[in-house]
This record gives C-alpha cells, sequence and structure tokens, in this order.
C-alpha cells in the first residue's frame, strides 16, 4: 500500500505536468486535455477493474464501483481540491459538461430500473460516449483558433506534443499500478473483515479506482491548474457511466444485475450528487472552501449510512432520518437562494 501511494502522487505529478505540455503544442484549453485524456486515462483502473469483475461473476462489485466511484469523485476529489485553493469553474463545464453529465446519470438509472444492464443498454452507452465526445472535439477546435500556444506554466515553450503524449502514458500508467497495487491491498483487508460485494463495491473498490483522479486533480489544484482538476472530475464521471458501465455491458457474459438496494439507494444518490454540482458551480462559477467543506461532509454521511445499514447498526435508520427530514431540506434551500442569487445577479 505505501509502494502504491507513492507511485501514485509520482504518476499525478507526471500526468498533469505531460498535460499541460500536450495542451500548449496542441494549442487547446487545458480545461479540453482535463476532460478526455486525463479523465478517462485516470479512469483505467475503474474500467479493468468492473470487466474483471463481470466477466468473474461478481456484478454488483463491477456497477457499485462505478456508483461509489462517481460519488466520491463529486464529493471527495472536488472537495479536498477546493479546500486546498477555491476552484474557479469554466461557463463551459456548467452549460455543457454538468448538463450532460446529470443526463448520463438519469439514462443510467432508468436504464437501471429493471436491474439489470444488457448488452443493448451497454451500446446505448457507448453511443453516447461517442456522442460527447464529438462534443467536446468540436469546442476544442472551436477554442483552438483563439486560444494562444503559450499556457502559463510552460516555461520554454511549448514540446512536441508527441513527447509530450509518451509523458502521459508514463504517468498513467504509474497510475494505473498504483491503483491496482492499492486495490489488491484493500480488499484483501475487506475480504478479511466480512464486507459484502455490495458495500465493497461502494466504498473500498470505488475509492481505490478513484484515488487516480484524486491524486491528478490534487495535484492540479496545488499547482494552480483549476481546468485540469475539475474537467478531471467531471470527464471521469462521464466515462465511468458511459464507457465503463457500457463497456462491461457489453463484454460481460450476462447482463450486468443491479441490486434492489442499488435501485432504492445508491443510485438516487449518485443522481441526487450530480443535480448538486449543477447549483455549486453555478453561484458564481466557483467551489468555495465552505462549499468544499459541505461536500465532505455529505460524503462521511453517506459512507456512515452505507457501513450501518450493511452491518445492521442502529445508527443507519437514525441517519437517513436526519438526512431526509433536516440536513437535505435545508441544504436545498439554501442551494436554491444561492442560485437564483446567481441568476438574478448575471442577468
Amino acid at each position: 500500500m505505501a509502494v502504491g501511494l507513492l507511485l501514485l502522487i509520482c504518476g499525478a505529478e507526471l500526468l498533469v505536468r505531460a498535460s499541460l505540455r500536450l495542451a500548449a503544442s496542441l494549442k487547446v484549453r487545458p480545461l479540453i486535455i482535463g476532460l478526455t485524456v486525463v479523465a478517462f486515462g485516470s479512469s483505467a483502473p475503474q474500467l479493468a477493474v468492473s470487466v474483471q469483475a463481470a466477466i468473474n461473476g461478481a456484478p454488483d462489485i463491477a456497477v457499485s464501483s462505478v456508483i461509489g466511484s462517481n460519488i466520491f469523485n463529486v464529493l471527495v476529489t472536488l472537495g479536498l481540491c477546493a479546500l486546498i485553493i477555491p476552484l474557479r469553474v469554466s461557463s463551459q463545464v456548467v452549460r455543457l459538461d454538468i448538463p450532460l453529465m446529470i443526463g448520463a446519470s438519469l439514462l443510467v438509472f432508468v436504464l437501471a430500473f429493471n436491474e439489470e444492464l444488457g448488452r443493448l443498454e451497454g451500446v446505448l452507452l457507448l453511443v453516447m460516449l461517442a456522442v460527447y465526445l464529438s462534443l467536446v472535439l468540436h469546442q476544442s477546435r472551436h477554442h483552438g483558433r483563439t486560444y494562444p500556444a503559450v499556457i502559463e506554466g510552460v516555461r520554454h515553450g511549448p514540446a512536441p506534443w508527441l513527447s509530450s503524449l509518451v509523458l502521459m502514458l508514463c504517468g498513467l500508467g504509474l497510475l494505473i499500478l498504483a491503483g491496482h497495487l492499492l486495490l489488491d491491498a484493500a480488499v484483501e483487508v475487506a475480504v478479511d473483515l466480512g464486507l459484502s460485494e455490495r458495500v465493497i463495491g461502494l466504498t473500498v473498490v470505488a475509492v481505490c479506482t478513484s484515488l487516480p483522479e484524486l491524486a491528478t486533480s490534487l495535484i492540479a489544484a496545488i499547482r494552480g491548474e483549476r481546468d485540469i482538476a475539475v474537467g478531471n472530475v467531471i470527464g471521469s464521471n462521464l466515462f465511468n457511466l458511459l464507457g465503463v458501465l457500457g463497456l462491461t455491458a457489453v463484454i460481460a457474459p450476462q447482463p450486468l444485475s443491479v441490486s434492489p438496494n442499488a435501485l432504492d439507494f445508491d443510485l438516487p444518490v449518485m443522481l441526487g450528487v450530480a443535480f448538486l454540482t449543477l447549483p455549486v458551480f453555478y453561484s458564481g462559477y466557483r467551489v468555495t472552501r465552505s462549499e468544499g467543506f459541505l461536500l465532505l461532509c455529505l460524503y462521511l454521511a453517506y459512507g456512515l449510512h452505507v457501513v450501518s445499514f450493511t452491518t445492521g447498526m442502529p445508527l443507519a435508520t437514525r441517519l437517513e432520518h436526519l438526512m431526509m427530514f433536516y440536513i437535505l431540506p435545508v441544504l436545498a434551500a439554501v442551494l436554491l437562494y444561492t442560485t437564483l442569487s446567481a441568476w438574478r445577479r448575471q442577468h
């Protein structure tokens, strides 16, 4: 586990540096690189785990790890990054990428309503991923005509795109290796503790496969590259929903089963977290430290509920009552107020 953490930091640092050089070489915004190459590459451990779990007859892990990873990316990765440095959010993210992430979350929820994801659903998700990539490509061409060739942070001018791409692949390789080392160690501990497949997928596997995204976004935030920090999270969530679930459903020998607990609680939470990003990002086009702390607290409450519900602790019922009747209504009212205030300022 210690070796995995060290490789994680080194791989994230190399990936962020190479991403900036690649953006400068191709004359595109770092946000585009963060939404695509960085996001998809850092989600590679999630793809490998989900496909392997489906082939080995553990569909609960395949599906729940994607759900848990998306929840973790928004609440923890964005929360920690915002605590380090308030995140500025591009207007493209608010107007295009966030609505697409919400739409993808809603699509997966609807497709899984019959408690399974088959090959037809998988093909549909992959088609939607292709549509998203075409939209991002259009955006890159539109901004590429006016975006400057030299990007802040590249001291000696843009490097050739091929060398930058090689460095990115090296960084991604380190992240994937680190993810597997951490995953193997964490799953072994979880199995020894007697946790169920659903809990392992939602917590242990989801967190470990999300560590590359966390490390990459944290390094980017520390270096002041907020576009990459935010774009990595949104792009990873889209790839998890459309690419990972889609490809896993197509490759799996049998349709991916979705547990009733996932339909009743985990998928609605994932959808709610996706909706949560819109008012948070729209209010000033930034994520403040207080909002980052709020996101972290929400994940803590979610994790406590999953563990206590699975283990039969009485805390689960009390926590669910507190969240449903007190915390969430207050949170919704605050977000509605800030969103309306932001809309009035902009209009």
